[in-house]
């Protein structure tokens, strides 16, 4: 369940650093009642913008797959084994 706060409660700006570390979850700040920040650990942070770079690259090689523009990677190792004298 989400983590959501009024934007009062950054006040107390340790209690907020606790839950953070402590649920490893964003908080969702609030002003008004509608959605204005969302805070959340540096760990947090960096395991997210790890994933969004994995699925990037994941979105790119599928793409480079649909449109053929991979090489076989046998017939590649076979080259470079042949090319650098190395035979299994």
């Amino acid at each position: 369940m989400p983590n959501i706060r009024p934007i009062a409660d950054l006040g107390n700006v340790s209690e907020i650093s606790k839950l953070c570390h402590s649920t490893n979850e964003p908080v969702f700040i609030t002003q008004n009642g509608y959605g204005d920040m969302v805070i959340m650990s540096e760990k947090a942070y960096d395991e997210i913008l790890a994933s969004s770079e994995i699925y990037q690259k994941l979105l790119i090689s599928a793409l480079e797959i649909k449109n053929g523009e991979v090489e076989n990677g046998i017939e590649i190792l076979d080259k470079m084994r042949k090319k650098y004298g190395y035979e299994v």
